[in-house]
């Protein structure tokens, strides 16, 4: 398998990973609202924190992306530059990544993950058979 078509697949777990944690907080959300038990499934729940809190502590200890390094080598060793790659590599790449300045984006996360934890303790998950 070549290191372009590596380089899209990390593109695309990103992608994912980004999904995962925004859609996600919108069906807890609408979940809470609606009243649908599935939203309040610990293991879905203890996920979807891990990974918001992930993202802000790397982003708040200024520590680089494993995903997003790992898609710039591979870009490096196909030989092209690191932002281009096949055309749904590059439409997933510039889903998840907008020109601001670094503060934006911590300030962002954290806000976010801050949101998260919330909707976590003022609608905390259940155990089942708890």
């Amino acid at each position: 398998m070549g290191y372009r078509l590596l380089a899209d697949l990390v593109v695309a777990i990103h992608s994912a990973y980004v999904a995962f944690v925004l859609i996600g907080q919108i069906l807890i959300l609408v979940g809470l609202w609606r009243g649908w038990g599935w939203v309040r499934n610990w293991w879905f729940r203890v996920a979807h924190l891990v990974a918001i809190l992930i993202v802000a502590l790397e982003a708040v200890f200024n520590v680089a992306c494993p995903l997003t390094t790992w898609e710039q080598r591979l870009r490096e060793r196909a030989g092209e530059a690191v932002s281009r790659g096949t055309f749904i590599g590059d439409l997933l790449h510039n889903l998840i990544f907008i020109d601001a300045p670094p503060w934006a984006f911590t300030a962002g996360y954290v806000t976010f993950a801050l949101v998260v934890v919330a909707t976590f303790v003022f609608a905390p998950p259940r155990r089942r058979g708890a």
